[in-house]
């Protein structure tokens, strides 16, 4: 069954563009697997390593600062990945929060081989899945990984043997729950054939929605449908962005206003919006306490 959580159904603005301590403690709290709660506003480290998702940051003082000033402003999920870096998000991750506060949720991703900048490369070899799961706890500092997502399905692998790396991971306790990333509807029911799968991570944003039929489906199954690119890398959130003129209207931002729809299209969408910038940072979690009408929602599901 789906979540009963639903957005409140008043109308409110923005008046200081998201800079008046808004948290992503606004917003409604959805349980991943039953027994995660978090917050529906997240944060995305995709962001954190250098250019083209590859080696270290030009400015790691800088990316820790913004890892922290998340947690401080309430977001208490943290989407990261192996391969971001490799491995450099996970580290600036740990280095900044470890020893995580308690109600700290982190989801990362096996699944994806680097090559260098911006080369991504599907592998799902058990025995690969299984070490990257095993470097992921050492990167992370954790005993556990509260959620695994299979970053992509790897064609030249069985599925039931991609999900069965992480079922043995899971039954011995080092792996929460388990989700996949980049799927299709019929894809996602395959996998649920093989393990309980609690979330769904796909491309997905106000003039990107290919994955509606996905989204619809996560929704009527209370799966997690958390979307990536959120705010189309930055495209929505320009000034001459699609949504600028009713951003303006309300006194938000546009990507507020790319958020906020996000939040109204579903009680199981988990935003996570990534940054560099703790400027930046603050401004998405301003998002947490607009509430768009169902006049404002026409226009955006129009824009598609």
């Amino acid at each position: 069954m789906p979540p009963s959580n639903t957005l409140p159904g008043t109308r409110a603005r923005l008046s200081v563009l998201g800079r008046d301590m808004t948290t992503a403690q606004s917003t409604e709290i959805f349980s991943i697997g039953g027994d995660l709660p978090v917050h529906r506003l997240g944060y995305g480290a995709m962001q954190l390593p250098g250019q083209g998702v590859w080696g270290e940051p030009a400015d790691r003082d800088g990316a820790l600062r913004v890892v922290r000033a998340a947690v401080e402003q309430g977001v208490d999920f943290i989407d990261t990945a192996d391969s971001y870096g490799p491995f450099v998000s996970e580290q600036i991750i740990a280095e900044a929060l470890h020893p995580y506060p308690e109600n700290l949720v982190i989801a990362t991703k096996a699944g994806l081989t680097r090559q260098g900048p911006g080369i991504w490369t599907p592998v799902g070899r058990p025995a690969y899945l299984k070490q990257q799961a095993e470097l992921s706890l050492r990167h992370l500092k954790v005993d556990r990984i509260d959620l695994m997502q299979l970053h992509r399905i790897d064609a030249d692998v069985p599925l039931a043997d991609q999900l069965g790396a992480f079922k043995e991971l899971q039954d011995e306790g080092k792996i929460r729950h388990i989700g996949v990333s980049e799927v299709s509807v019929a894809e996602l029911a395959a996998a649920r054939e093989i393990v309980e799968i609690v979330s769904v991570q796909n491309l997905y944003n106000l003039t990107t929605r290919q994955s509606q039929d996905v989204l619809d489906y996560a929704t009527a199954e209370g799966i997690a449908f958390i979307p990536w690119f959120p705010i189309a890398t930055g495209e929505l959130a320009a000034p001459d962005s699609p949504v600028a003129d009713i951003a303006r209207e309300l006194g938000a931002t546009p990507s507020q206003v790319a958020l906020a729809w996000l939040l109204q299209k579903s009680p199981v969408v988990l935003p996570i919006p990534g940054t560099k910038s703790v400027d930046h940072l603050t401004e998405n979690l301003g998002a947490a306490r607009l509430t768009l009408s169902d006049e404002d929602m026409a226009r955006l599901d129009a824009l598609a």
